[in-house]
């Protein structure tokens, strides 16, 4: 691999091997099965309680429009309480609910999991290079994110 076919090999690699998880979980898991865009916002809510429709938007990059889309179906499905932004009456607070917090739960488990059976067939060398990378593809998802930020 040289430094010109670098960044697609890995990007490809990257959205492969994500791909993929979230085949194998949402296969897995219990009905309804979830987006991988529910299942980030979800993450998103329960991380940041009260976050709003907007910020969330922004937080994932994603439309308002898409994201109130997301928050209908998943509070349909009793995941998200809206509750009213006492600042501005107009805007809603996304607040999860036990239930989203049990399934992330299950989810992060199956997550792990998966990946640690996976990771297992490696060998030594293989896994010790993913365990190098990972420092570096944090700092790149960081560069990623404040490259966002300024657009």
């Amino acid at each position: 691999m040289d430094d010109e076919t670098f960044p697609e090999e890995l990007a490809d690699a990257l959205v492969g091997v994500q791909r993929l998880i979230r085949r194998r979980l949402r296969r897995e898991m219990a009905a309804p099965q979830l987006r991988g865009a529910e299942v980030e916002l979800l993450r998103l809510v329960v991380t940041r309680p009260g976050i709003g429709v907007s910020d969330a938007a922004k937080d994932l990059y994603l439309a308002s429009n898409s994201v109130s889309t997301l928050v209908n179906r998943l509070a349909t499905e009793g995941y998200l309480i809206r509750e009213t932004d006492p600042a501005d009456r107009r805007a809603a607070r996304l607040m999860p609910t036990p239930a989203a917090r049990n399934r992330l739960r299950a989810w992060r488990i199956r997550r792990a999991d998966l990946v640690r059976q996976q990771v297992a067939r490696l060998d030594e060398a293989d896994r010790a290079a993913l365990r190098a990378a990972i420092p570096a593809l944090r700092t790149l998802a960081v560069h990623l994110h404040e490259e966002a930020e300024e657009s």
